[in-house]
């Protein structure tokens, strides 16, 4: 079949055939080059749909820590208002302590001066 693809060029000048075999060149360089940047093409978009993937992941990971700083945030506030409930609980349940220590104290001195004017 080789045969007949040259047949075409039977009787034509060594100049002539000389330049239809450099073109002949020309376009099998040209298709191995084409091959080559189709694979080339072809290896950037997996590279480029991995690192889309990759964002994508990257996205929704930061969503998720994005949630879960939101939680612990509130759970913090949460946390600093019962602090604040409990310290003033602990402040008024001193007060109410100091108070009582004062009226314990008044009264051991009103024993203390009925007892001595027992004993008079």
């Amino acid at each position: 079949m080789s045969w007949a693809v040259e047949e075409w060029k039977e009787g034509l000048s060594p100049r002539v055939l000389q330049k239809i075999h450099e073109l002949e060149s020309q376009v099998d360089k040209l298709k191995k080059e084409r091959q080559q940047r189709q694979y080339q093409l072809e290896t950037l978009e997996a590279a480029l749909q991995k690192q889309k993937q990759k964002v994508e992941n990257e996205k929704n990971e930061a969503a998720i820590l994005k949630r879960e700083n939101q939680s612990l945030m509130e759970l913090c506030d949460n946390l600093e208002k019962a602090k604040q409930k409990i310290s003033h609980e602990l402040q008024v349940k001193e007060s109410q302590v100091n108070i009582q220590s004062g009226q314990l104290s008044s009264s051991k001195k009103d024993i203390e001066r009925l007892e001595q004017e027992l004993k008079r």
